[in-house]
């Protein structure tokens, strides 16, 4: 029987989307690149011909995760307008939201340990998605006095890290069903808690 692969006309993509569909069942490091290739009906011969091995095409994966997570995140900066603080809690939302609505491309860009120095293509569309929040954080903290305002990178890095907690701990997979509060909720408490310290936000009375 002839290989579906060597006629579908895109097989480069065909092994992305089988990627996807194993990670999101096994997780990243939980299938082989033999199975990819029988899952997008090739040989894994024919696999080299697009991938160097499995983790170029996890790193193709990741890169078009992020691809999507940095338009995600433009969109949702500049529709949360017109005031910074708006803007940089949509960047919040959409976290979670791409983090559910693409399981698979989430755990290819954060669980599958790939180093970003090894897949320039990779680390610069993550420096894109990066640069997004850091904008935001930039905008948001020109109302801090000079002599007190974080770096914009460390000010971004700090939600960053409590988006992917919340992400982690209460929005994914059987974790999500422990939190006694929607995942939004904690996340847009959380960062109001943050910028409440840095005098962004009026002290609760």
């Amino acid at each position: 029987m002839t290989k579906r692969g060597y006629h579908h006309g895109n097989l480069r993509q065909a092994l992305v989307e089988a990627a996807l569909a194993l990670i999101e069942e096994k997780g990243p490091q939980g299938f082989t690149l033999s199975e990819a290739a029988k899952a997008a009906d090739v040989t894994p011969a024919a696999v080299y011909r697009h991938f160097a091995g499995k983790d170029d095409l996890m790193a193709e994966v990741a890169r078009q995760g992020y691809d999507i997570f940095a338009a995600l995140m433009e969109f949702a900066y500049n529709n949360g307008q017109p005031t910074a603080l708006a803007a940089f809690e949509a960047t919040g939302r959409a976290y979670l939201a791409f983090a559910r609505r693409y399981p698979g491309h989430y755990m290819a860009m954060f669980e599958a340990g790939l180093s970003l120095n090894a897949h320039p293509d990779l680390a610069m569309v993550a420096a894109k998605a990066r640069g997004v929040l850091e904008r935001a954080a930039e905008t948001l903290s020109q109302h801090i006095p000079p002599e007190k305002r974080p770096p914009a990178s460390m000010f971004s890095a700090h939600i960053w890290a409590m988006s992917h907690g919340v992400v982690e701990l209460f929005a994914r997979g059987n974790p999500g069903s422990k939190s006694p509060y929607p995942p939004e909720d904690l996340l847009e408490a959380g960062i109001g808690i943050y910028l409440r310290g840095l005098g962004l936000l009026p002290a609760d009375r």
